[in-house]
C-alpha cells in the first residue's frame, strides 16, 4: 500500500502537516510538492483548521527538491494529467498562520519551504543550508528575498555564495529561528504556542496577519497607510463595548497565570 506523502491531524484549531518521505529526508519529489501544495489549499477553506504546524518525518524537515527525479536517475512522480498547483502561492495565499516545527535538515528547497512559515521553532538537530549556487539552480521560491529580510543581506550572502551549513543556535541568534528547544519538546512547544494563537479573537488575528504581511512587502510608509486604513476599517465593525471589556477581563486573567 502506497505510503502518504503528507499526514494531516487536527486538535482544537490546530492542524499539523506532516512532510512523510523519511527514507529519502523529505526530499520534494514531484508527487510530495503536489501533495503539500493541494494540503495548502484544502486548509484555506477548512474551517477546523485555524493555525498551522508543518514539520517533516524522521531527520528531516526537507532537504529539498528530489535531485535525482530532476536530474532523471528516478522517473517523475508528478501527475502531468492532473496539472501543477502552485506551492509558494499555496502557502503564500492561506490566511492563516503556519508555525515551522524544524526538526533537521531543511536545505535549499526546503530552506524556502521553511521561510514561507511565519515564524519557526527549531530543534536542536535543525540544520539549514541553501545549495542553490553549488546545485546550479536559482531561487524560485522566495529564499533570495525573504532570508536577507530575516537575517541581514550580508548574512544572507554569506549562506547563499557558500553554500554552507547554519547550524539551530546560530540561526536563532542570528534571527532566523525564534527559539531552540531539544527533539523532544519541538511539537510540544510549537502546540502551546499555536494554542495560544488560537485563544485569539479570530478577526482581529487574522487582520493582524495580513496586515504585516502586506507592509512587509513595501516600504514603511506604505505599510503604515494599509495599517490606518485596517485599523479605519476594523473600529467600523467593533463588537459592543461590554464584548471588549469581556475580552478585557480575559487579558488580566491569563496576565495574572502567566506571572503565578
Amino acid at each position: 500500500m502506497a505510503t502518504e506523502l503528507v499526514l494531516v491531524t487536527k486538535d482544537d484549531g490546530v492542524t499539523t502537516v506532516t512532510l512523510n518521505r523519511p527514507d529519502a529526508l523529505n526530499a520534494l519529489s514531484g508527487a510530495l510538492r503536489q501533495a503539500i501544495a493541494e494540503t495548502f489549499l484544502t486548509l484555506k477553506d477548512d474551517a477546523d483548521t485555524q493555525v498551522i504546524i508543518l514539520t517533516g518525518a524522521g531527520r528531516a524537515f526537507t532537504v529539498g527538491l528530489d535531485l535525482k527525479e530532476l536530474g532523471g536517475e528516478t522517473p517523475s512522480t508528478l501527475d502531468s494529467e492532473g496539472g501543477t498547483t502552485d506551492l509558494g502561492k499555496a502557502m503564500s495565499n492561506l490566511g492563516k498562520p503556519i508555525i515551522g516545527a524544524i526538526n533537521g535538515f531543511a536545505i535549499t528547497g526546503g530552506f524556502e519551504i521553511a521561510l514561507m512559515c511565519d515564524f519557526m521553532i527549531a530543534s536542536e538537530h535543525a540544520r539549514f543550508a541553501d545549495t542553490h549556487a553549488r546545485v546550479g539552480v536559482v531561487p524560485g521560491w522566495g529564499l533570495s528575498q525573504r532570508l536577507p529580510r530575516l537575517i541581514g543581506i550580508n548574512r544572507a550572502k554569506e549562506l547563499s555564495l557558500t553554500g554552507n551549513f547554519l547550524d539551530a543556535e546560530t540561526a536563532c541568534r542570528w534571527g532566523l529561528v525564534n527559539r531552540v528547544v531539544s527533539a523532544e519538546e519541538l511539537l510540544p512547544t510549537c502546540q502551546q504556542l499555536a494554542r495560544d494563537i488560537v485563544s485569539t479573537e479570530p478577526v482581529t488575528r487574522g487582520e493582524v496577519l495580513r496586515i504585516m504581511n502586506a507592509g512587509w512587502d513595501t516600504t514603511l510608509a506604505e505599510g503604515l497607510a494599509i495599517e490606518q486604513a485596517a485599523t479605519r476599517a476594523h473600529d467600523k465593525s467593533q463588537k459592543p463595548a461590554e464584548q471588549v471589556a469581556a475580552r478585557r477581563q480575559q487579558i488580566q486573567n491569563r496576565g495574572r497565570q502567566q506571572n503565578d
